[in-house]
């Protein structure tokens, strides 16, 4: 009996789909107009709870009064705090929707990699954050309190105060990051681990810099503290280089 078959069993052919450009386009739209809804959403919930986050920022400081220079002006550092609480907790959701962004098109030793990196960063910044709120902003007030507490009063601008925290408690996020670049930079062949170990009398140097630009006030404790934080962050990522590379 003869059959007539155009299946070939031997062979598998695989058929690779890949989505148009334009498809493309669309989901990365369709995920941003997520992101931008829950941002919303945490931010509109962050304002229902703002006293209790007003009085978590105010926990660091004790003997201290705010008040407001303008009838408006704790309205908006309210609106401020809320906006930047939802952008916080919805970082997450921001990391996740980026990853399944991502996914499809990274190789399986990239996912090894890239993903890693994305959530040790996530983690990094809320160590930031935490480090900056129980060790920065503590040391960084007190400071100057011998200097006036015997002839003047403590009564501060709510809106500065706030403004001093934002500028110290993201700048301190960014400067947490540093192992993700470190890590980033041997992976891809621009600085070997041995080059970045040789380096340490600049790096010493560098974070010095750093801990004075980045922190709002002048004290030297609190620029101390975050040159030391740096430094351990720095070669801490080299070890871990270094682990990855051997």
């Amino acid at each position: 009996m003869a059959t007539n078959s155009n299946f070939n069993f031997t062979k598998n052919s695989i058929i690779t789909l890949e989505l148009p450009f334009s498809e493309h386009i669309e989901e990365l739209r369709q995920r941003i107009f997520l992101v931008f809804g829950i941002i919303l959403l945490l931010t509109c919930l962050s304002f229902i709870e703002v006293k209790s986050l007003v009085k978590i920022l105010e926990l660091p400081i004790n003997n201290v009064k705010f008040f407001q220079l303008s009838p408006g002006e704790y309205f908006i550092s309210t609106i401020k705090i809320s906006f930047y609480t939802g952008l916080l907790f919805s970082s997450p959701f921001i990391i996740g929707q980026l990853i399944l962004f991502l996914i499809p098109g990274l190789t399986k030793k990239e996912t090894k990699i890239i993903l890693p990196l994305l959530l040790s960063s996530l983690l990094l910044f809320g160590l930031g954050l935490a480090f900056s709120y129980y060790a920065l902003i503590p040391s960084s007030f007190p400071f100057f309190f011998p200097f006036f507490e015997e002839v003047l009063e403590p009564f501060w601008s709510f809106d500065q105060y706030f403004e001093f925290i934002l500028v110290l408690f993201y700048s301190t996020g960014l400067a947490f990051q540093i192992p993700i670049l470190q890590i980033l930079i041997g992976l891809l062949n621009i600085v070997s681990p041995k080059q970045m170990l040789s380096a340490w009398r600049y790096v010493i140097l560098v974070s010095t810099v750093l801990g004075a630009i980045l922190t709002p006030s002048t004290d030297p404790l609190t620029q101390l503290l975050l040159s030391f934080a740096i430094l351990l962050l720095y070669f801490s990522g080299l070890g871990i280089l270094f682990l990855i590379k051997n």
